[in-house]
């Protein structure tokens, strides 16, 4: 996918790891395949292709790359296991790969300096209201809402703006962080 996206494009700017799939189940009725489909789509698709398209970042010496993670990584929820697991990979691989861009970076001679740099951050986004969702009963839905400090779902689009930053050339001072938009359910 990144090699198609450069021979078309010419080259790979932003890529944002958004990928995820739940198979919700407690860990005694959690089956073999159950819990690797999960870790496989949710953490190691985004290691992947982190990894291929970071090499051609640091050919160039600029790009961003943005996990998508959640809360549930943080937090854990009962019938999740698989689920939390992959999403809380997700924060050790984004500290990581910011790590290691600027030491391949630094040690290429190319440090970051005042350009707009090689970033990796990573966003947990809380309850969104999104297809995943919709399949919540409204019973449990409201009794989310009542544990979110801000007493509401999120909106994708609030989630979109912290990537949209976190993409722009304005966040080059900002790697291998964990942003957070959960309407205060982590505090």
């Amino acid at each position: 996918m990144v090699h198609d996206v450069i021979e078309q494009h010419g080259r790979l700017d932003i890529l944002v790891n958004n990928a995820g799939i739940t198979i919700d189940r407690t860990v005694a009725k959690m089956t073999h395949d159950d819990w690797l489909r999960v870790i496989s789509i949710n953490l190691s698709g985004a290691f992947f292709v982190g990894q291929a398209a970071i090499e051609h970042m640091m050919e160039r010496g600029t790009g961003r790359i943005i996990n998508v993670s959640s809360v549930i990584g943080e937090t854990g929820n009962i019938g999740q296991a698989n689920y939390a697991a992959s999403k809380s990979g997700l924060f050790g691989l984004t500290k990581s790969l910011a790590r290691e861009a600027l030491f391949m970076l630094n040690r290429a001679q190319r440090p970051p300096g005042d350009g707009i740099g090689l970033t990796v951050n990573g966003v947990t986004p809380g309850y969104i209201a999104t297809d995943m969702l919709a399949t919540i009963p409204d019973k449990v839905l409201e009794r989310i809402r009542g544990q979110i400090p801000m007493g509401r779902l999120g909106r994708p689009e609030e989630v979109a703006r912290v990537v949209a930053f976190l993409a722009h050339d304005d966040s080059a001072y900002i790697t291998g962080q964990i942003w957070a938009v959960n309407g205060g359910l982590d505090m």
